[in-house]
């Protein structure tokens, strides 16, 4: 059996606002939340968050306070690596 991921679920979405800024969105991931592996990437009215964490319902609860958040994936690595859905 593989080792289990410290960080066990890769969170995916969008946010869709206005004003977004990534740079103060990786910031407060990085003081906020503990996880590895963050992408938070786009413009002012888009942006793609890629998140490796144990509390996603933080982060989309954080998300859903700058904006409208939509395709939305939230998938368990640890079950993904014994070859179940995740």
């Amino acid at each position: 059996m593989d080792e289990q991921t410290e960080f066990r679920y890769d969170t995916q979405l969008l946010i869709e606002g206005t004003n977004l800024d990534e740079d103060a969105i990786n910031e407060y991931f990085l003081t906020h939340f503990q996880g590895d592996c963050l992408l938070a990437v786009g413009d002012e009215e888009l942006i793609k968050i890629h998140y490796h964490t144990n509390e996603p319902w933080k982060v989309l609860e954080y998300c859903a306070s700058l904006g409208e958040i939509f395709d939305i994936v939230v998938e368990d690595m640890d079950r993904q690596s014994r070859g179940l859905k995740g």
